[in-house]
């Protein structure tokens, strides 16, 4: 069984929830222009199109691009340090969002952001695997999602209500502000455990690359994840606006109807997926991986059922089984990867397939989405029908998942084979 390094560190679980902390914030400043999407484009006149260029591209890409080099500087250096000093770059970009005057200060804001959160995914991810034991980690990365709903729930429903007191650049400078707090106490609170030296020395970056992209259970794992992010995020960040126009709510009610049905069954569904991910995996991490394609492939479907709803009330009873089924499916994806990949690849490997699901989930899902409903602007239901295109790529995803699960002891003997050479 692996080990996990002995050395003066901090209590584990407050590690967790320290990171949780920081994750909140990460997401929160994420979903924050999702829910004052309309006040934006009134302000600035800008497209939907354009809108899906700030949610996704925007941030996107130097988001996914620059977490290469810096989870491989932080499979060599202090990852804590490395977390930290992300959260105050974003949090600062955060804040200027704030004061943009023009949507392009706003588009390079965005940027600014990326830039600072690609600091944060894969290094955390590292050091919560560094910490936990492989039989802990499903509970571990399902409290670790919870971040991603209490974030929806700060941008969605806490923004637009900070907004109301005075208008949208208030909550951005607001939420930018508050990761400040939480990451001083992270800095001064979490210590950096010992790397795991049996495993030798940490690999050139190319060589990394070769090694796991020969590995066909980290391929269908790394794909089937960032297609079902793509679908998942698609109507995240679209959802609320849905809300808006098709039942005729105001963008706080929409907001606030739609964190609260999806994030409390999200937020039930991610935990129940780590406790059960946990024994699954106790006769082998391929059977939890299979519970995540069966999850994915479920709420889709169901997230499909949500956007057709004929009313609210409908719609509202959709999201019921979308989030109990679609709020832990990426456990047994994270968890898995850490299962495979050696200590000294942790974050490159993380890092390298969050590469592909950010370029999928980040930048091309809420684009697409934005894009399709431009093109397809004929009457009120365009964007209905957008989501519709993009959503259902969450069951090609589910497919690649199950086959990854069947290969996945496979290719962590290569990789432990492949480090001791």
């Amino acid at each position: 069984m692996e080990a996990v390094p002995k050395t003066r560190t901090t209590n584990k679980w407050l590690v967790l929830v320290l990171l949780l902390g920081i994750s909140i914030f990460n997401y929160g400043d994420r979903y924050l222009l999702a829910g004052l999407v309309e006040p934006i484009k009134a302000e600035f006149s800008v497209s939907d199109g354009f809108m899906g260029l700030l949610l996704g591209p925007a941030f996107a890409v130097f988001y996914s691009i620059l977490a290469i080099p810096i989870a491989f500087y932080a499979d060599r250096h202090s990852r804590i340090n490395i977390i930290c000093a992300g959260c105050v770059i974003w949090s600062i970009f955060t804040v200027l969002s704030g004061l943009a005057d023009s949507q392009y200060s706003l588009a390079a804001a965005r940027v600014g952001v990326g830039v600072g959160e690609a600091a944060f995914q894969a290094p955390a991810f590292s050091l919560i695997a560094a910490y936990f034991r492989p039989e802990q980690r499903g509970k571990a990365f399902a409290v670790m999602a919870l971040s991603i709903y209490l974030g929806q729930i700060l941008g969605y429903s806490a923004g637009p209500q900070i907004a109301s007191f005075d208008d949208w650049r208030l909550a951005f400078k607001v939420m930018g502000a508050s990761g400040f707090v939480v990451v001083a106490l992270a800095w001064f609170i979490i210590r950096e455990p010992a790397r795991d030296e049996t495993q030798g020395v940490a690999l050139p970056l190319a060589s990394s690359f070769a090694r796991l992209v020969r590995i066909p259970s980290y391929r269908y794992m790394t794909f089937g994840m960032g297609l079902g992010v793509m679908s998942g995020i698609a109507f995240g960040f679209w959802g609320p606006t849905l809300f808006s126009r098709v039942y005729e709510m105001s963008l706080i009610a929409a907001g606030s109807a739609f964190g609260a049905a999806f994030t409390l069954p999200d937020m039930i569904g991610a935990l129940g997926f780590g406790v059960l991910a946990d024994w699954l995996s106790k006769k082998g991490y391929g059977r939890s991986l299979m519970l995540s394609a069966l999850a994915l492939m479920s709420a889709t479907l169901a997230v499909l059922g949500a956007i057709w709803a004929a009313n609210i009330d409908n719609a509202l009873i959709w999201a019921i089984p979308a989030g109990l089924l679609g709020g832990g499916w990426s456990v047994g994806i994270y968890a898995g990867l850490q299962y495979i990949l050696p200590d000294r690849m942790r974050a490159t490997g993380t890092a390298l397939a969050m590469l592909v699901v950010n370029l999928l989930g980040f930048v091309i899902g809420p684009w697409a989405v934005g894009a399709f409903s431009d093109l397809l602007a004929i009457d009120g239901s365009q964007l209905r029908q957008s989501l519709t295109i993009v959503v259902p790529v969450g069951l090609l995803g589910a497919l690649l998942i199950g086959l990854g699960a069947k290969s996945l002891e496979q290719g962590r003997q290569a990789l432990a084979d492949r480090e001791s050479d």
